[in-house]
């Protein structure tokens, strides 16, 4: 075994705990039965969505963060009736979103610091992750999630029908490489400035193939080797300003065309869209539905925040004082206004999918 050069090794590390393998989790929470069949469907559904050989819309909504696994499991049971009622037009997947990029710092997810207490027990959270998620496969709806390191995927990557690369890590070189191996499709956001070529470029770079260092099933260092990722796609979330109007969804086009990329773009309705305003997002959401219904072809879907109870909350130091249901995170709509939401999207862009179909 090496010697450690105390004056020079670790010298910021105060300690650490030992993660199970992903072979030993993935065991323990296995993929099978229903939950299988859910994220086969959901990974060929998005992937011919994006190919044109399915009309519909994905819509992704949920969550801005999972940090109470029991209300988690409550909005699923909620979401799922409603993905069925409106299957016709809407390819409906869970937020799931366990890990939070911070500009500076603050609360990091739910794999990060599951206890919510600045304990950081990632051994607790990627179990509580886990089984979550293999909770809401079974309830029968597809995840989305956004990835964020090299580790974490070899956990639950198995689990996603969908993966956004997030605003703050479209332009990090890892981040591209991850997404050139996950197996899922892919949507890249443009930057927090607004910047699409950012988003762009990470298309162009995933779609290669390329070489990463992460771990394997049996928990063993190890440089993976891709192929490339053929299924990547823009969000559009704003930045300085929104992006989501005619104009920019017309200049994203073009832009994807010059690059020699499908046309494929997601809209995101909160973040820079709604300026941070939750209740903005169905103005958003109003404004998308109007541009397919007046036969835009490019808008493949799009994205919410929501959760059971709208607005958002500071983590208390007292724990027990959380209210229930509302986000700790950036502020949400809440579940009935979602639902009507949602209702009124299909009912808008149904016809006009229908004619996707026929050209």
């Amino acid at each position: 075994m090496a010697k450690r050069v105390k004056e020079i090794d670790n010298l910021h590390i105060t300690g650490y705990e030992e993660l199970p393998t992903p072979a030993v989790l993935k065991n323990e929470f296995a993929l099978r039965g229903d939950a299988l069949k859910t994220v086969k469907s959901g990974h060929r559904a998005v992937k011919s969505i994006l190919g044109r050989k399915d009309p519909r819309l994905i819509l992704v909504v949920g969550p801005c963060s999972i940090h109470n696994p029991e209300e988690a499991l409550e909005y699923a049971s909620l979401l799922k009736p409603l993905a069925d009622e409106l299957a016709n037009d809407l390819l409906i997947l869970m937020r799931v979103y366990f890990e939070k990029p911070r500009t500076s710092i603050g609360w990091e997810g739910l794999i990060y610091d599951p206890h919510l207490d600045g304990s950081h027990r990632i051994d607790h959270g990627i179990r509580i992750g886990r089984k979550l998620m293999v909770d809401i496969a079974e309830i029968g709806l597809p995840i989305a999630i956004e990835a964020l390191d090299l580790i974490s995927p070899q956990y639950l990557q198995d689990l996603v029908s969908w993966t956004a690369i997030g605003a703050r890590t479209t332009e990090s070189p890892t981040h591209r490489k991850l997404a050139s191996g996950i197996s899922s499709a892919i949507g890249f956001k443009n930057d927090m400035h607004g910047d699409i070529m950012v988003a762009i470029n990470a298309i162009r770079s995933a779609s290669a193939n390329h070489s990463f260092i992460s771990v394997t099933e049996e928990g063993k260092g190890a440089v993976f080797r891709t192929e490339g990722n053929p299924h990547c796609h823009v969000i559009l979330r704003g930045g300085k300003s929104p992006n989501y109007d005619k104009e920019s969804v017309k200049n994203c086009e073009e832009k994807l065309h010059k690059a020699g990329h499908e046309q494929n773009i997601m809209i995101d309705c909160s973040h820079g869209n709604s300026q941070k305003d939750p209740a903005k997002q169905l103005l958003v959401l109003k404004e998308v539905a109007e541009q397919i219904k007046q036969g835009n072809q490019s808008i493949i879907g799009v994205m919410l925040e929501s959760n059971l109870k709208e607005g958002n909350q500071a983590i208390p130091d007292d724990l027990d004082e959380i209210r229930p249901g509302i986000s700790v995170t950036d502020a949400c709509i809440s579940w009935a206004t979602t639902e009507a939401a949602l209702r009124e999207f299909a009912t808008t862009v149904s016809q006009a999918l229908k004619s996707r179909n026929d050209s």
